[in-house]
């Protein structure tokens, strides 16, 4: 087999070659587009042609009737010898007038009936870019708010909207043309009707093509805060061809509600309503000459306030979706046609804390994860299944990591463990279960992803170092809430004992830049308390001593149990490695989830203990 026919029977090459013929169909329906234009215009000009000769033998006609008028004023011998030739030369010229109207109003009909081919050919392909690539490149914008791959430039699209718009625009000079002819010489037949419908026709193509490629560029972070700077970019792809930078629009931004969205797109009177105040929502478009690009960028929005409504049964704030609404008024043509766009955002979850981003973070997953094209503002599935989720946790797993190893079969199970609250091993077991939106939402383990940027090296929390010799321990915590009493950097730096990553990475090399800073200095003699993890059986005077222990440095953990169950399993030795003498990280499986069933219990009633 050759090396072409490797690379096409790959996943990769079927996609590429399967891409490679879609741009080729592209490019096909537009070369047949502009052969169809340019047949339109040759027979536009014989038209044009046509007519005015038209129009002379028919002022010739009008001037032989006059002639043959004024014959009544002269002797009738002058009379009888100039009429019979004046009226064979009317009787020839109305003759021949009547066969050219009959040719005229068939080149007419001939045009209008190219003309509707042409723009059923528009039609068509407009919908494939359109309602096709542009909303693939939606989806994948969407998708990479998981953390999917990027969406991808628009450079071809906008050439493929760009050579539609061209197309389109002539295609309309054309049509205003034959109505003009048809104006300039009124001929009783259908054509004034085709001609009404073709207009009205290719209008509403135009209107579609501006108002579907007013997009967003960049979105507005799908979880945002208020009193926080945040930015966005729209971009109208056919702004240069239809030389709307000429009269430089400006885009506004509101923040409305799901309901005033869903009233929106129902056409619905909302004029003027939004769910809060942004701060610097006003921007100007800017034509960029070496790009040829029309776009806005607003850099320095920020959220005053905002306005919730009454939300539904036990729904949270961190469950509420509102869009950032761009809008704007754009003139084609010389103010020849105007159009009035909108384009909404991706949902997005305002917090005014923090400790909210999590759940926010869940809302907007599901939401990006399960989003139907073309739903109503903002539905998604209630349920689905749970190797779908699977697959939304793993995408953004790989991003908070910034590695392509992604969850192994094990780690999955471990989860949908926790999720289902079941002990079965089998992942088959799981693939024909459904999970809820509810269920996502609760479960910490599910949540406790975001915390995994502080472990690139290692997976699902399950951690390995050396301890002096050759031993594997597993250690907690590792959910969401551990994490947020003290972040999992912090607490590997607080255990002495834990030196290196394995294999022999000095762990201050792999966690440094996720330890929080150090405390400042005591203030008026006293000396701000702070937690850190503690392993008893391991404890050993601070190293540092320059350090102002206090009761809680030596304390235990919130996720580290009393002497009868330290959080610690007891040492096991090589079994644990593979024949090459290598560790097998999903060997640890088990002992972990032996772990989060032994303490789970006992943590929490610990850590409640130690509060009060």
């Amino acid at each position: 087999m050759c090396v072409c026919d490797l690379q096409s029977s790959s996943p990769v090459g079927s996609l590429m070659d399967s891409m490679s013929q879609k741009y080729h169909q592209i490019n096909q329906a537009f070369e047949e587009l502009r052969i169809l234009t340019q047949d339109t215009e040759n027979d536009l000009r014989k038209l044009q042609h046509n007519q005015e000769y038209f129009i002379i033998q028919y002022q010739e006609s009008l001037r032989i009737q006059a002639q043959l008028s004024s014959l009544a004023t002269l002797p009738p011998a002058d009379r009888q010898l100039r009429e019979p030739s004046l009226l064979s030369k009317r009787a020839t010229v109305e003759a021949w007038l009547t066969r050219e109207a009959n040719t005229l109003q068939k080149y007419r009909l001939g045009l209008a009936e190219k003309h509707q081919k042409t723009l059923a050919l528009l039609r068509k392909q407009q919908t494939v870019i359109l309602d096709d690539e542009l909303i693939q490149w939606k989806r994948r914008q969407q998708l990479a708010g998981n953390g999917g791959p990027p969406e991808g430039g628009l450079d071809i699209l906008q050439s493929w909207c760009e050579k539609l718009a061209e197309t389109i625009w002539q295609n309309r000079q054309q049509i205003r043309r034959a109505e003009h002819l048809r104006q300039q010489l009124p001929i009783p037949g259908p054509i004034e009707e085709l001609l009404t419908e073709l207009n009205s026709t290719i209008t509403d193509i135009i209107s579609a093509l501006v108002t579907s490629t007013f997009i967003i560029e960049k979105q507005p972070p799908q979880v945002l805060k208020t009193q926080t700077k945040f930015a966005a970019t729209v971009r109208l792809l056919v702004g240069g061809k239809l030389n709307v930078h000429m009269n430089p629009p400006q885009v506004k931004a509101t923040i409305i509600s799901e309901q005033q969205a869903k009233a929106l797109l129902k056409n619905e009177n909302t004029r003027n309503d939004s769910s809060g105040e942004i701060l610097n929502n006003n921007c100007v478009m800017e034509y960029h000459q070496t790009t040829g690009t029309l776009s806005a960028h607003f850099r320095n929005m920020s959220l005053k306030r905002i306005r919730r409504s009454d939300r539904r049964g036990a729904e949270s704030v961190t469950e509420e979706k509102f869009t950032i609404l761009f809008e704007s008024q754009f003139s084609v043509g010389g103010n020849e046609l105007v159009f009035q766009v909108k384009t909404l955002s991706l949902p997005v979850v305002v917090i005014v804390h923090g400790s909210q981003d999590n759940n926010a973070t869940a809302t907007v997953l599901w939401d990006n994860a399960f989003a139907e094209p073309g739903r109503v503002p903002f539905i998604v599935p209630d349920k689905v299944l749970w190797p779908q989720l699977c697959e939304a946790l793993n995408m953004k797993y790989k991003a908070e990591v910034q590695s392509n190893r992604g969850l192994s079969e094990e780690n999955l199970v471990f989860l949908a463990q926790k999720a289902f609250s079941s002990s079965s091993v089998n992942p088959e077991d799981y693939r024909n279960m459904t999970i809820t939106w509810s269920q996502f939402n609760r479960v910490n383990t599910l949540l406790a992803l975001n915390h995994c940027t502080e472990l690139n090296d290692c997976l699902l929390c399950v951690f390995v170092f050396f301890i002096g010799e050759r031993m594997v321990w597993n250690l907690m915590p590792y959910t969401t809430k551990d994490f947020s009493i003290r972040s999992l950097a912090d607490r590997i730096s607080d255990l002495n004992h834990l030196l290196f990553l394995y294999p022999d990475r000095p762990k201050d090399e792999v966690f440094s830049k996720y330890y929080t800073p150090p405390l400042s200095k005591a203030v008026d003699g006293y000396v701000k308390p702070q937690i850190k993890q503690v392993v008893p059986e391991f404890t050993t005077p601070n190293p540092d001593p320059a350090a102002n222990p206090t009761y809680m440095d030596h304390a235990a953990s919130p996720a580290v149990n009393q002497p009868h169950a330290y959080g610690l399993y007891p040492p096991i030795g090589d079994p644990m490695l593979d024949a090459d003498g290598d560790f097998d990280l999903d060997d640890t499986m088990d002992v972990a989830r032996h772990v989060e069933e032994l303490l789970r219990r006992p943590m929490e009633g610990q850590w409640s203990g130690q509060q009060s």
